[in-house]
């Protein structure tokens, strides 16, 4: 019981570790956040941005990665 909970924790943390170094190392390559379908508004003072087809990719991989990983 106690392994499986530490085996747990630490598959979390790699988990996390590797989509921080993804999203710190890959920003400047990675074209989230100006696909087609991302709306972004700008005002004198002011701007709204939403990420509407960067949501939908980034939907779609979880999902699949957690069907993979969650199969019983």
């Amino acid at each position: 019981m106690v392994h499986d909970i530490g085996k747990t924790i630490m598959i979390i943390g790699l988990t996390l570790f590797a989509v921080g170094a993804v999203v710190h190392f890959g920003g400047r390559f990675l074209p989230f956040g100006r696909l087609p379908g991302d709306f972004a508004w700008q005002g004198k003072n002011w701007s709204i941005h939403f990420p509407f087809a960067s949501s939908i990719v980034v939907s779609v991989i979880l999902t699949v990665l957690a069907n993979l990983f969650f199969r019983r």
